[in-house]
């Protein structure tokens, strides 16, 4: 396999949190003609996951190698001459009541072990005690977990924002409208580039493939079905008053992995983001046996944006459990984010096994986020054959389950229903 060289073109298709953090750390190391495309016109893109209000920031992992590579991110996240204020340190509040609770206490034993700043929280009282006066919280009966004090939530738009003005300075090309539709290959069927929807194309010697939930509708050619699935998973938000906001403006990220609710405190706007990490739903738009394709505001406007039903009871019901005064409240709005999942949550890094011009990134699995500031050090690293042999069987595409604890539990991936999707009724208390 032949090295690509620091002239080497480089096309990186997709401006999100793998496309990004992979460009800057190549830029860093030297590289000069790198080209990043995107589907969206506009950046960030209105639709991605990485487009967001807030992200949770946690070293809460089943898996020690997440633990770790988390901490790293949280530190370089404190850097506020590169991030700004991006990065708020709320502490989380990791509940352990609601099952899955294998995942829950190798996640404290990993954060004990790597030095994290916790406090156990064995009882409603020491849970009370996290929140501010003015917060109005459930009586938390039945509750117990621990605090992660070095963690919290990132304002994701931004973050992406500030990642692409710095690529851009250092050098890179960041090409909006550009929808990536096929790879362009040579006699020997090695990637040489590719080809876009407006008919324009691009060559390059090494084509990385960062494009999250679109990666297995887009290019069904590179044989991702097992590795690579487009999950929607369900978010409300809840406007407060100025006044409202400020009583919940100390709380912590609540992060429940036995149910997958999770809630953040208000915006700086004061928005109440809540959202359920679990297996998601499936959206199949060419029948039952094509790839699940993400369904978005940029792909069906407003309507884009409708939840099941059902799910926005379970959202005002997990929230009562929490914040019961704000689940009397309505939901604002509603939103799919779609997650690009792998069966066992580890990501897709390094270069495809029947194609050497393809470096694969992608296959975040809803947790890939909070590690914008270093995420692109493996993917750089895969590219120059540096990664550890650990983590290029961790990250391969041809690779086994591998066998920690899943953050998921529950019912698996569901087709969506379009018939059954939320109302503006539905969104009242």
């Amino acid at each position: 396999m032949s090295a690509v060289k620091k002239d080497s073109k480089i096309i990186v298709i997709g401006a999100g949190v793998f496309g990004l953090s992979t460009a800057d750390h190549l830029l860093r190391r030297g590289y000069t003609a790198i080209t990043i495309l995107d589907r969206s016109t506009v950046l960030p893109a209105p639709d991605a996951a990485s487009c967001d209000i807030n992200k949770v920031i946690r070293s809460s992992y089943s898996d020690p190698f997440y633990t770790n590579f988390a901490r790293e991110a949280i530190e370089l996240w404190r850097d506020e001459k590169e991030w700004s204020d991006t990065y708020h340190e709320s502490g989380v509040f990791v509940v352990s009541a609601g099952g899955n609770g294998s995942y829950t206490n190798d996640a404290y034993d990993n954060d004990v072990a790597s030095g994290a700043r916790i406090k156990d929280l064995q009882n409603a009282a020491e849970i009370r005690k996290i929140f501010p006066p003015s917060a109005q919280t459930s009586s938390f009966e039945g509750f117990a977990g621990y605090i992660n004090y070095e963690g919290g939530w990132a304002f994701a738009s931004q973050g992406v924002s500030l990642l692409i003005d710095k690529v851009t300075k250092l050098g890179a090309q960041v090409v909006p409208g550009k929808a990536v539709v096929d790879l362009v290959k040579d006699r020997d069927g090695k990637t040489t580039g590719v080809r876009c929807a407006d008919g324009s194309s691009y060559e390059a010697d090494l084509v990385v493939v960062a494009s999250g939930s679109w990666t297995p509708s887009t290019f069904p050619k590179l044989d991702l079905y097992d590795k690579c699935l487009a999950t929607g998973q369900t978010i409300a938000t809840i406007q407060l008053t100025p006044e409202e906001a400020d009583d919940y403006r100390d709380c912590p990220v609540v992060l429940a992995f036995g149910t997958g609710f999770y809630v953040f405190p208000p915006t700086e706007e004061g928005i109440v983001k809540m959202a359920i990490h679990n297996n998601g739903f499936l959206h199949r738009p060419t029948g039952l046996e094509g790839p699940s394709t993400p369904r978005t505001k940029l792909t069906d406007g407003e309507d884009g944006l409708r939840i099941p039903k059902q799910a926005v009871k379970d959202l005002r019901t997990h929230l009562a459990q929490i914040y019961p005064e704000l689940a009397k409240k309505p939901f604002a709005s509603t939103r799919l984010c779609w997650y690009n999942d792998s069966p066992d949550d580890d990501w897709v890094i390094g270069f495809h096994p029947a194609d050497s011009g393809v470096m694969l990134a992608t296959s975040g699995s809803g947790h890939a986020f909070k590690f914008l500031p270093n995420i692109g050090r493996l993917v750089a690293d895969a590219i120059e054959h540096k990664l550890e042999p650990e983590l290029v069987r961790k990250f391969a595409v041809a690779r086994g389950r591998n066998p920690h604890v899943l953050s998921r539990d529950g019912v698996p991936a569901r087709v969506l229903d379009l018939s059954d999707l939320c109302t503006e009724d539905d969104l009242l208390p």
